[in-house]
């Protein structure tokens, strides 16, 4: 068993190189700029929606307000005339990137301190270079990606973009397993 604290630097290592990595993915390589569709006629979209005042919040539309809602046949005949909408409302306003970004490192920190734990537990000191690869990565490959197809299977996110999402959890569940096997005390 391995301490926690002997393994800071490669947790911090491994959410730093995960921090630089996602940034190129989505600022360089742009393979996820499809990955949310534009709205036709958005403008009319927006002022048809705007005197509902939505609160920032997560939507159905239409959505029975129980079980026995679902065999409503006012609610069957929304469902089958459409649009069928799952949607997330946010504030008016741009979104402040430099919270978003402090969470992502956070959530970067919390998944490597993930990997590192479950790879401490079942390793010693000078435990080989792919065996700690191994533990570390698959753990960070479940932090990453497993989650994402929960919004695919139950909210119909488009399986695309989940899966692009996943391969993005795939390069930096590498990056964790590379830092932690380099970094693994000796």
């Amino acid at each position: 068993m391995v301490p926690l604290s002997s393994l800071v630097l490669p947790i911090l290592l491994s959410a730093v190189l995960v921090f630089v990595v996602s940034s190129i993915i989505h600022m360089v390589l742009g393979y996820h700029a499809g990955d949310i569709k534009a709205v036709p006629n958005d403008t009319a979209v927006q002022e048809a929606l705007r005197p509902f005042n939505l609160e920032p919040g997560d939507y159905a539309l239409p959505k029975a307000e129980s079980m026995a809602g679902l065999k409503d046949p006012a609610f069957l005949e929304k469902m089958n005339t459409g649009p069928v909408i799952v949607m997330t409302v946010s504030a008016p306003g741009m979104p402040g990137m430099g919270k978003n970004l402090a969470q992502w490192f956070a959530y970067s920190l919390l998944v490597s301190l993930f990997a590192a734990y479950i790879a401490s537990r079942a390793l010693g000191p000078g435990a080989g270079y792919l065996d700690v690869f191994r533990f570390a990565g698959t753990t960070a490959f479940a932090g990453y990606s497993l989650g994402l197809m929960q919004q695919s299977i139950w909210w119909r996110k488009n399986w695309g973009a989940t899966l692009r999402s996943m391969f993005d959890g795939l390069v930096f569940a590498l990056l964790t397993a590379g830092a932690m096997g380099w970094l693994w005390p000796r």
